[in-house]
């Protein structure tokens, strides 16, 4: 049989009529490409970038199983779904002479494709380590701190978008961007809870979109005046709920394994390990 390799497209549907066997045979796994693929379906090709989303799926041989993605949100960096290290090679030389200042992935598909991209004498290093996290059983806090969670309405769309651009600066992951159509996306699917007390919202976190059966936590945020009350727990605990009841059988998120006091609040929570990702960045 003839070689395959890499398709690119900026057409969403083509990605996932072509993809849709590989990426549903593992939610968990290809949770991002999934959600992206969903936010832009919904929203248009520029609804989490400044140019058109960029869609990629790999066969081994031409005619045979998809068994590799990529998604991009251009200036955003590639995101590699779980892939065979030639894959991740054969994606570098495929997107060679586009703009890429880094990659994000498994471990080792995204070390594969930085070994690729590199030429000798440039470098790359890993920039930031997460963990991928599933939820077991639900452990609300207990006790509860004071106060209650509550779906975010449109009136908490400025108080929202100005956390998630908090949160992005916080953890230096992605360039600066204006969160409020996000905020408002997630407002409108009814997917944004706050935990609220003495009516000030003190905390958030929102769930994606159902999609392949799975939901992901993401972000949660609480500023950090107001951190060590227990506010992150029982705001992470209100969206995973509400993702269950929307229907995911998986509800998933990711933490940055540099920050164990999260990792241990969700641990706590009831979420377990599945697999470690890494932010690698081109010199």
């Amino acid at each position: 049989m003839s070689a395959g390799g890499w398709h690119v497209t900026h057409d969403v549907e083509e990605f996932r009529r072509e993809a849709e066997p590989y990426l549903e045979a593992d939610p968990a796994g290809n949770t991002v490409p999934l959600t992206v693929a969903e936010t832009v379906r919904r929203h248009g090709p520029r609804a989490l970038g400044t140019e058109d989303a960029r869609f990629g799926f790999w066969r081994r041989n031409a005619g045979g199983p998809v068994e590799a993605v990529f998604v991009q949100t251009p200036p955003r960096d590639p995101l590699l779904g779980p892939m065979p290290e030639v894959a991740a090679r054969q994606l570098a030389e495929t997107l060679r002479g586009t703009r890429v200042e880094g990659v994000k992935g498994g471990d080792g598909p995204a070390r594969a494709f930085a070994a690729a991209w590199t030429a000798p004498g440039e470098s790359w290093a890993v920039t930031r380590r997460s963990r991928l996290f599933r939820l077991g059983e639900l452990a609300p806090p207990r006790p509860a701190p004071p106060g209650t969670a509550r779906r975010a309405t449109a009136a908490d769309v400025p108080l929202a978008a100005a956390w998630m651009s908090a949160f992005a600066a916080e953890i230096g992951v992605g360039p600066t961007v204006d969160h409020t159509a996000n905020a408002e996306r997630r407002v409108a699917y009814g997917g944004l809870y706050v935990w609220e007390t003495g009516g000030r919202p003190v905390s958030m976190a929102a769930h994606s979109p159902l999609v392949a059966g799975q939901s992901r936590v993401a972000p949660v945020y609480t500023p950090p005046e107001l951190r060590g009350r227990g506010y992150a727990g029982a705001v992470t605990a209100a969206a995973s709920r509400a993702a269950q009841d929307a229907g995911a059988r998986q509800v998933l998120l990711f933490a940055d394994v540099a920050n164990p006091t999260s990792t241990a609040l969700y641990q706590r929570l009831g979420y377990r390990p599945v697999a470690d990702h890494v932010d690698v960045g081109f010199a």
